[in-house]
């Protein structure tokens, strides 16, 4: 089973809309039993706090199903055993990543657009406003790593 971590600074907006994401398109696929996803956040701010509203808004208006029971979580050291790969939204989530996994000896982190040849982050719809395009970021990798068969960045 091949175990996916996606990271963002709080855990209530992009990395959770990735999580659902990628879940609904491995039932989409028939893969459940050949993943198992999660997302949490690099730091405390959001602990405990639902899906952020318009993430929920951006989610449902795209027929992508989520749990209102999940709340945020902050990444701990042990969780880089427990996945084959950790996908930060942006650089800022690695480097607050590395002060709690300082290193990464089996390359398992990885930011998220580099996965699609882009050099740029998956901006925070936090701050932007723009659920939409972070969606679209979000859709383009979790469709590449499905049909590379990831979690395999090469």
């Amino acid at each position: 089973m091949k175990r996916i971590l996606f990271l963002c600074h709080g855990n209530i907006c992009r990395s959770p809309m990735a999580e659902f994401v990628f879940k609904e398109m491995i039932r989409q696929r028939g893969l459940e039993n050949e993943y198992y996803v999660e997302s949490a956040a690099v730091s405390t701010e959001e602990l405990g706090n639902p899906l952020y509203p318009p993430a929920r808004r951006c989610l449902t208006g795209h027929d992508i199903p989520f749990d209102l029971r999940r709340t945020a979580r902050q990444v701990r050291a042990g969780d880089y055993d427990r996945f084959d790969m950790i996908i930060c939204m942006d650089h800022s989530n690695l480097n607050w990543l590395r002060r709690i996994i300082p290193s990464d000896p089996e390359g398992k982190v990885c930011i998220m657009m580099p996965i699609v040849g882009k050099s740029r982050d998956v901006a925070d719809p936090w701050y932007t406003g723009d659920f939409e395009a972070t969606y679209r970021d979000i859709v383009e990798v979790c469709t590449a790593m499905l049909d590379r068969d990831f979690p395999s960045i090469t």
